[in-house]
């Protein structure tokens, strides 16, 4: 093989690698790692130990982003969250966080909460 072929076919495997990794599953998370991950980090303390948010931290529980944009904002939060970076907790660590979010149940609607319900009729 020539110079210039092993040229071209570097150029090719350069740029068919970020096709072929979009292409790929994103890593899965650890639940049960990801429950003993939240509570480590303290991240129950802002945002409930059911991830239902709080005075101090949204509802995160059955989050509709994906593992991505969670590790991201994670990351680089807006708002009085501090920034974890991958020295603190590391991309599989927030993927088994994001696991265990992600298995929690949603949120029931105010009028499925017997004692909410009451509260509302009067």
């Amino acid at each position: 093989m020539n110079k210039f072929s092993l040229c071209i076919l570097t150029a090719a495997a350069a740029l068919a690698l970020p096709a072929l990794a979009a292409g790929q599953a994103a890593p899965t998370g650890n639940v049960a790692n990801g429950k003993r991950l939240f509570e480590k980090q303290n991240c129950y303390y802002c945002h409930g130990t059911g991830g239902q948010g709080g005075r101090d931290g949204a509802r995160i529980a059955a989050t509709a982003l994906n593992v991505q944009a969670v590790i991201r904002y994670v990351r680089q939060p807006t708002g009085g969250m501090p920034a974890f970076t991958d020295k603190i907790i590391s991309d599989q660590e927030l993927t088994d966080i994001y696991a265990y979010l992600k298995s929690l149940p949603a949120a029931k609607a105010p009028k499925d909460i017997p004692l909410l319900d009451q509260l509302r009729e009067k």
